[in-house]
Parts: C-alpha cells; sequence; structure tokens
C-alpha cells in the first residue's frame, strides 16, 4: 500500500543498508511528513563521534551493548533501553558489543531518505 509515493509498511531484507561511519550502517525503513523511522547496525569497538542536527532523535536498543553520552550525561545502555535526544543537543556513543539500535527522526531528515526508486 503506498500514500503518496511512499510505502506504508516495509519486510525486513538485507539490501538498502549504507556505510554511515566505520562500523556504522543505516537503513532508513519507513518514513512519514515528520518522522523517519532508521536501523542501524553498529560493530564492536565503533564510535560515533560527537554531534548535533536540528532533529530530534528517539531510540530504542535491540541488542548489544553500548555507552551513550546526551550532553554531559553518559549511560550504559542494554537491549530494551530506550533514549530521546532534544534537537540540536551534542551525543555521540561507543560501542561496547555488536548492536542493532532503532530510531525515529522528527522532523523528516531529508539527507536519510532513500534512493528514488527508478
Amino acid at each position: 500500500m503506498k500514500e503518496e509515493g511512499r510505502d506504508m509498511f516495509a519486510r525486513h531484507d538485507e539490501d538498502g543498508y549504507i556505510t554511515a561511519l566505520p562500523g556504522i550502517e543505516r537503513k532508513t525503513l519507513v518514513y512519514g511528513e515528520k518522522t523517519l523511522m532508521v536501523e542501524f547496525r553498529l560493530a564492536r569497538g565503533a564510535l560515533l563521534p560527537f554531534h548535533s542536527h536540528p532533529y530530534e532523535q528517539t531510540g530504542y536498543l535491540v541488542s548489544g551493548r553500548m555507552t551513550l553520552t546526551v550532553g554531559d550525561e553518559a549511560r550504559q545502555l542494554a537491549p530494551g533501553d530506550s533514549w530521546c535526544i532534544a534537537a540540536d543537543l551534542s551525543h555521540g556513543a561507543e560501542i561496547h558489543e555488536d548492536a542493532v539500535a532503532i530510531e525515529v527522526f522528527s522532523p523528516l531528515r531529508e539527507d536519510y531518505l532513500p534512493p528514488a526508486a527508478g
């Protein structure tokens, strides 16, 4: 089913992952007008450098372990833990075990939109 050219549902497959940084891959799963959902595959030892962006970011750790630092607060995260990062707040992560995280961004991140189907 599609609405305005976007898929409303997505099934899991192994295609479409993009290397964002060494040890970090991402895949946009679904998106709407105001939100975008992304799966991140994070390799043990990978580092997500501190950065900020104008998007609110809400996440859930599916598997693995990592330390997420948001502002000046660091937390050790395990499967089932979640977080919410305000827009423009500096954050970074250190990956301790291979991990999978699901994150939702709002407003829509146009830089994470999948390439248009040809």
